[in-house]
């Protein structure tokens, strides 16, 4: 058996049909993995069918965590990149905050242990003026962290600085902690493509930004200095 069978995994999406969402699942395929792209507009099903994910209709406000857990079962991993995106405080607080809560739960219960998040860079914004919604989505976040960091799941997340749209680089900075920056949602995605093939970067936070490393030599750093410091 070659290493790239032992590595297929089945990816299931929340928020595929996003920036990063849909670029990582466009990565996976490439690599043989099988996506499924959950998305809650009907019109979404294209732009996650286009993106190389099975599309799946589902509602994380609206369904349940059993409902969830039965669409999360059989998969490997569960991405979780979805987010109101500006839609207002009651949407960011179901979405990133009580949809992550229940997408965590569902997951517990369906048996799928990896879960990554993307979540979002502490220091987003600082340079600016910032407005209470912003604040919130900021607080929101963390909060969701928290509660993932507590949970017996096989967590990452990953904290990219401000997004940007133009091609991406391939290389990085990624630690655990990091001065703020920026960084492409094509570097993001080669990111998260290559830490779901890296069991051993798990339960822990990274912080993402441009710089000059190849995406997947600052996966194995990581990873390697993860498993170090898990071995002491």
């Amino acid at each position: 058996m070659t290493e790239r069978s032992i590595t297929i995994m089945k990816v299931f999406q929340i928020g595929a049909a996003g920036g990063v969402g849909r670029r990582l699942a466009r990565l996976l395929a490439t690599l043989g993995d099988q996506v499924t792209g959950m998305h809650r507009d009907p019109a979404q099903a294209e732009i996650v069918r286009a993106s190389g994910a099975a599309p799946l209709a589902g509602d994380l406000i609206h369904d349940s965590v059993e409902e969830l857990a039965a669409k999360i079962g059989g998969h490997d991993a569960v991405v979780f990149s979805a987010g109101a995106h500006g839609t207002g405080v009651d949407k960011t607080s179901a979405i990133d905050g009580a949809g992550l809560e229940k997408a965590a739960a569902a997951a517990d219960r369906a048996g799928v242990s990896r879960f990554v998040l993307v979540s979002a860079f502490p220091d987003a914004g600082r340079g600016r003026q910032t407005t209470e919604g912003f604040e919130h989505y900021i607080r929101v976040k963390k909060a969701a962290d928290a509660h993932l960091a507590r949970t017996d799941l096989d967590w990452l997340i990953v904290r990219p600085g401000t997004l940007l749209d133009d091609p991406g680089t391939g290389r990085v900075t990624a630690g655990l902690a990091l001065e703020y920056g920026s960084v492409h949602r094509d570097d993001v995605a080669a990111f998260l493509a290559a830490a779901l093939h890296e069991p051993r970067l798990n339960r822990v936070i990274v912080e993402l930004t441009s710089g000059a490393t190849p995406v997947a030599d600052a996966v194995a750093h990581l990873a390697a200095t993860t498993q170090s410091r898990a071995a002491r």
